[in-house]
């Protein structure tokens, strides 16, 4: 007896079909010829009483190209949309035969458009090999996660070849993986992969999604960035792997590319929109997702089909984890988000996945969206938390001390639940939604006039600053101030406790023009000018990062707490002048010094030092000494200090280390 698996399983005696519908009265799969253009069968498949549909064909060869059909009952007003000429998309399928493409046919009412197949993509039936032993993912927690858009990554890069540019085939090319290792990355994290459609609203605007966050088929890699499909991905993460560096997937399971009832039906709409996504007790759809429709993952077929999924992307391209966009879905019902949901529950447990790197963005738009803090222990949470705390430091506004020595020190107020001894914080002051960090230093307001709304879309409050002059400036005294920020906030984040994040060409300076919000940007807007990158201010995130590599206290985990133990505090924090802070000078909300003087600096017992100057004027920093050890400036540059200690610049954070001296030295 045959193992029933949803999608198209090809063995050498032919290939078995399977799909799932809890109220579809018939279904078919429709077969096409080599080019995918002419519908040559089809074939009814059979309905099981747990709802499942299948056939078996003999002889049915890998490569074949196919879609399903799906009839029944059509009340929109209801969530059935049953329609024989609607081509759906196989939620399992492994490849497609191009991208999608939005078209307003694919929306038309029952009875008023024609055959969608011609405008469809169809999938594969592919043959997967047998899974490889798995082997323990690379990244852990405490280390550097690089977030990055595969095409806006690599389409300007001139050391790809042009055929390769905009792939992800292009993330195994040595001058990428030789630029990884500088910056100390402990995983890639690439933005969707998988195959998407554009929102319906962009081909009139001449502008396409370029990030993928609007999803039809959850395995199937876009052809546009796997143009060698799953064996592209599979050597991509291989080559990344030989250089220590994992790769970890972002992935969308809170809503689809069918959008609102206005959208267009190219899959789970088709084949069962009540199961699989949520309804409001009128029939409506709910819209935690911001983007029209919202997954239902309390259902079991929708539990199954992402466990599948993400089984497939660890057993059939080696990943060692995954990023979940508006994560809160993953765990919420009717009654709201539960850090227990079966969901999110199956995943700890999974054989295939419980070893497996997860991330959490910890949000979505529903009641009682935010999450953060409270996904279950195996999740590290995206923190916004800290990316709003750091900017608001560096911005210059009051009472902000306090906040940003916690945010350093592990965000304990948010992570600290359950009897946590560690945190889960992944750390970021900027990612791909949102300001570069370079706009952040140089743009007060937004800027998505090119989003062709007005500059009405994307987040209003940045926390962000513009030294004087919005957006460009040719004043050498503006463009030295920026410079000066971003380093701080690159050392703020490189000496942060927790698993941090960089959004890719932050560590060298690009720029979007003030576009906080540029999904819609395929241009030279939102790709890396690696022409004009700021190799100094590289040099200066590749120093920050061989430091937090050498430095156990900055790639621990544990939150910082001050208390005694063996060795002494895990922690001080000091004034300018080496003395403890008092809660005057903590409460006081106009100071913005501080020394956070950690234990662990080195493998020789010596301390850590981070003085931060977030003053307007430079400052003289002295820190206590102890008996066999010496204080070093490693930060901004390496000098001893003066009698008075170091003086600091303003807005400056600057690292200093405790190298043992003498008999000290000599001990093992």
């Amino acid at each position: 007896m045959r193992e029933l698996r949803l999608g198209a399983r090809v063995d050498r005696d032919g290939t078995e079909f399977a799909v799932w519908s809890g109220a579809a009265e018939r279904m078919w799969v429709s077969l096409f010829d080599a080019l995918g253009n002419r519908e040559t069968d089809r074939l009814e498949l059979s309905r099981s009483a747990d709802g499942t549909f299948s056939l078996f064909v003999a002889g049915l060869k890998q490569g074949v190209r196919y879609g399903f059909r799906a009839d029944g009952e059509y009340a929109p007003e209801r969530g059935l949309w049953f329609d024989a000429d609607k081509l759906l998309a196989d939620p399992y399928a492994i490849e497609i035969d191009r991208p999608y493409v939005f078209d307003a046919r694919l929306s038309a009412r029952r009875g008023e458009g024609a055959d969608t197949a011609p405008l469809m993509p169809k999938a594969k039936a592919i043959a997967l090999p047998k899974p490889a032993q798995r082997k323990p993912p690379v990244f852990a927690p405490g280390g550097l996660v690089y977030e990055l858009n595969v095409r806006a990554f690599t389409m300007l890069h001139p050391g790809i070849p042009k055929r390769m540019r905009g792939t992800i085939g292009a993330l195994a090319h040595p001058v990428i993986i030789e630029h990884l290792v500088r910056l100390g990355v402990s995983a890639v994290e690439l933005m969707p992969v998988t195959a998407w459609i554009d929102e319906r609203h962009l081909p009139a605007l001449g502008l396409t999604n370029a990030w993928g966050y609007n999803p039809v088929t959850f395995m199937a890699l876009d052809p546009r960035l796997a143009p060698g499909g799953l064996a592209e991905l599979r050597g991509a993460v291989m080559a990344l792997r030989e250089a220590g560096i994992g790769t970890i997937l972002d992935l969308v399971f809170n809503h689809t590319g069918e959008s609102d009832v206005f959208g267009p039906t190219l899959s789970l709409r088709g084949l069962d929109a009540n199961a699989y996504y949520r309804h409001r007790e009128d029939g409506s759809l709910v819209n935690d997702t911001g983007t029209g429709n919202t997954i239902d993952c309390s259902q079991p077929v929708v539990e199954k089909l992402v466990l599948d999924s993400l089984r497939h992307f660890v057993e059939q391209a080696g990943v060692n984890g995954f990023r979940f966009d508006l994560a809160t879905i993953l765990g919420r019902s009717v009654q709201g988000f539960d850090a227990g949901a079966p969901l999110l529950s199956a995943i700890g447990s999974d054989p295939v996945l419980a070893d497996r790197v997860m991330i959490a963005e910890p949000w979505d738009i529903g009641p009682g969206g935010y999450q953060v803090g409270n996904f279950p222990q195996n999740f590290l949470e995206w923190n916004d938390r800290y990316r709003d705390d750091v900017r608001l430091f560096w911005r210059g506004d009051a009472y902000t001390l306090g906040p940003l020595a916690t945010r350093l020190a592990g965000s304990s107020d948010i992570f600290w639940r359950n009897g946590a001894s560690r945190t889960r914080s992944v750390n970021f002051i900027a990612a791909h939604d949102g300001m570069t960090l370079a706009d952040v230093t140089a743009y007060e307001h937004k800027h998505n006039e090119a989003n062709g709304e007005n500059n009405r879309d994307g987040h209003n409050e940045n926390f962000s600053w513009n030294n004087g002059v919005e957006g460009e400036s040719g004043d050498a005294r503006v463009m030295a101030d920026r410079t000066r920020d971003i380093e701080a906030m690159l050392a703020t984040l490189f000496l942060s406790r927790g698993t941090i994040m960089l959004n890719a060409g932050d560590e060298f300076g690009r720029t979007q023009q003030g576009n906080n919000n540029a999904y819609a940007q395929d241009n030279e807007l939102a790709w890396l000018d690696w022409a004009r990158r700021d190799e100094a201010l590289e040099r200066y995130a590749a120093a920050l990062a061989s430091l937090r590599k050498t430095a156990p206290a900055l790639t621990a985990t544990g939150f910082l707490t001050g208390e005694a133990e063996e060795g002494g505090a895990d922690v001080a924090w000091l004034d300018e002048t080496g003395t403890p802070l008092d809660t005057g000078q903590w409460t006081d909300p106009g100071r913005r010094r501080l020394a956070m003087v950690l234990a662990g600096g080195n493998a020789e017992g010596g301390r850590l030092a981070v003085m931060v100057n977030g003053d307007a004027r430079g400052v003289s920093f002295s820190l206590p000494v102890r008996e066999d050890f010496k204080w070093t400036l490693l930060l901004p540059e390496e000098r001893e200090p003066g009698p008075g200690g170091w003086d600091i610049p303003g807005r400056t954070i600057a690292i200093a280390i405790e190298k043992a001296q003498g008999k000290r030295k000599g001990r093992r």
